[in-house]
């Protein structure tokens, strides 16, 4: 009777999900002063800065997805639609360019993995921008700063891009009177469902190749040390693909109308096992 008689589409499964995922920013949060303050003030050292801004990153983001899900919608009166579709998408916008602010640190915590720093050497001497070619570290250099570029560049696209590639046709449809918002939303049909198109190039397309080669060169780099360094890398790929498969794709996949409380209660903790694998990966003396 508390969430029937105080909250138009918050119901009891809502309350515990919404908790779960307020465990997991306060877990990020956690984990970014840890690896900021212990691991990079000591050590100086790239990685774990930028390991500790990719926690920060996914809080900021995770915060902005639970406006989006669970606060927005109440502000909902049956006349403000718009004007509550707007805030819902500033907070789609804000939570998605802040996912892919986080995938940039994670690249760049490969690129430092792939390709140390400390071993570049300097040609002196060059002078044409040929011989800059020929150096292999300055090759490798470039690979690293276009691996970084191209989330910064998808997520600067979230917050650029027509609403309309993003916003979601619910909206047009619930409340049960709609939001107000003329259904010209240009969707992609999967199945029975549909997503507007730059969900679907943002979900379907760009995530995926991400999701993919991150944990693969985990696995590769695995693959190629042995001792601790082995175990750390494969618990960091077994780490990421919980949190993106396991959380985040179960998440989507699970009907909240048909398994409330699957959905309500696995997907958060999945992504609470994935980050206790993250920090036990990244927990080795030798990592310093």
């Amino acid at each position: 009777m508390l969430f029937q008689d105080n909250f138009q589409y918050f119901g009891f499964w809502d309350a515990i999900e919404m908790g779960l995922y307020f465990v997991i920013v306060g877990y990020f949060l956690l984990l970014f002063f840890y690896f900021l303050f212990l691991r990079y003030r000591n050590s100086k050292k790239l990685y774990w800065l930028f390991f500790s801004l990719f926690f920060l990153c996914f809080g900021i983001a995770r915060v902005f997805f639970i406006i989006y899900y669970f606060f927005g919608p109440e502000l909902y009166d049956g006349t403000n639609g718009t004007n509550v579709v707007d805030f819902l998408m500033l907070n789609y916008r804000l939570a998605t360019f802040f996912t892919w602010m986080g995938v940039t640190c994670m690249v760049g915590v490969l690129g430092i993995l792939l390709f140390p720093p400390e071993t570049q050497e300097v040609k002196k001497g060059e002078k044409s921008v040929i011989e800059w070619f020929k150096n292999r570290k300055n090759i490798e250099l470039l690979v690293r700063v276009g691996l970084c570029a191209l989330p910064i560049i998808i997520g600067i696209l979230s917050l650029t891009l027509s609403e309309w590639l993003f916003m979601d046709p619910d909206f047009v449809l619930s409340p049960p009177d709609g939001y107000g918002i003329p259904d010209n939303i240009i969707k992609i049909p999967i199945g029975s469902w549909e997503y507007p198109l730059g969900r679907f190039l943002f979900n379907f397309i760009f995530m995926p190749l991400f999701l993919v080669l991150i944990p693969f060169i985990f696995l590769y780099l695995a693959w190629k040390t042995f001792g601790v360094l082995r175990r750390s890398y494969a618990l960091n790929a077994i780490g990421l693909i919980l949190y993106f498969g396991g959380g985040r794709i179960l998440q989507g996949a699970l009907d909240v109308a048909i398994l409330p409380h699957l959905r309500a209660i696995m997907p958060p903790l999945i992504i609470l096992l994935a980050l206790l694998i993250l920090v036990i990966a990244n927990n080795y003396e030798q990592l310093k």
